[in-house]
């Protein structure tokens, strides 16, 4: 368990230097640069000279004559919006508890490391070879976040797909035995890899999801059965069940079977109570349980409809 903490504890950490940096790098390019040009760059002033550029063509190459964190700042704003561009195109394929703001940082990462490799003489875009370097700067962070061995995901793969293949051939599910043999394994071993690639997803209970009908949303934690808690159904059946074949039952009849069945009462402690023989008691007990068993018979389609 402490080893699951610290594991955590570095995630968050990773997460808080990763969005510090990103905020750091686009507001750094925000005060310190000037107003925009026509040809889209702001006026960066940089510690040798002033110079206010026109294109991004100039920018690009006195960064790589000068390497100034002012130039590198202004072509980090400049393309920021194709970071964002691609974290929103790989959040939408992610589940519910990854954000947008750690997708963004992470890709803002690569894009520093992109303008620092880029090389202005091979006469490529810099779009088409930064969308790359932020893409897998991206998912060097979503693996990094994910709690779940690289070979367990490997694993679930595999399964998932000699499942829908067999599907597909046979146009219903496949049984184990067919997953086997088809994994070219004994089923032994086609369980024991089932357990193995079962934990593979992690499910806030805190989400929302919608039902089918109205507008009204609830939580997956109220949707969870609550093994605790006797089931209201069972409950109301028994009620009713109980109710109806003791209807026929006096008050003395009915707190015999009360404090036999319920209360655990010995006859003999019945009958101090309700001030009856011992054998008073159980004469009484014999006949409301031939009783009770008639009514039982007599009614049994009626109670198992």
């Amino acid at each position: 368990m402490s080893g699951t903490n610290e594991k955590t504890r570095k995630r968050e950490t990773r997460r808080l230097a990763l969005r510090q940096a990103g905020a750091t790098a686009v507001g750094a390019s925000g005060d310190q640069g000037g107003a925009s040009e026509p040809g889209g760059v702001k006026s960066v002033q940089t510690h040798e000279k002033k110079r206010d550029y026109t294109n991004i063509e100039e920018v690009w190459r006195d960064f790589k004559r000068t390497g100034e964190k002012d130039l590198r700042n202004a072509l980090i704003e400049k393309y920021l919006p194709l970071v964002k561009y691609i974290a929103e195109r790989l959040l939408a394929k992610l589940p519910q508890n990854i954000e947008l703001d750690d997708l963004t940082s992470a890709g803002i990462f690569g894009l520093m490391d992109a303008i620092e490799g880029f090389d202005l003489t091979r006469g490529v875009k810099f779009e088409t070879y930064c969308t790359t370097r932020i893409r897998g700067a991206i998912l060097d962070e979503l693996r990094s976040l994910d709690w779940v061995p690289r070979i367990v995901r490997n694993k679930a793969n595999r399964v998932e797909a000699a499942w829908k293949g067999l599907e597909m051939e046979l146009g219903r599910a496949p049984t184990d035995m067919e997953m086997a043999e088809r994994l070219e394994m004994t089923l032994p071993e086609y369980e024991e890899l089932l357990r193995e690639a079962s934990a593979i997803t992690i499910v806030s209970l805190t989400d929302k999801v919608k039902e089918d009908q109205g507008s009204k949303t609830l939580r997956k934690i109220d949707l969870l059965e609550n093994k605790k808690q006797p089931d209201p159904e069972d409950e109301l059946k028994r009620k009713e069940i109980t109710e109806f074949i003791t209807k026929g039952l006096s008050r003395k009849e009915r707190l015999i079977m009360i404090l036999y069945y319920y209360e655990d009462l010995t006859m003999r402690e019945i009958g101090a109570t309700l001030n009856l023989s011992e054998s008073r008691v159980c004469q009484l007990h014999s006949r409301i349980i031939f009783r009770l068993k008639n009514q039982l018979k007599k009614y049994q389609a009626e109670l198992l409809s």
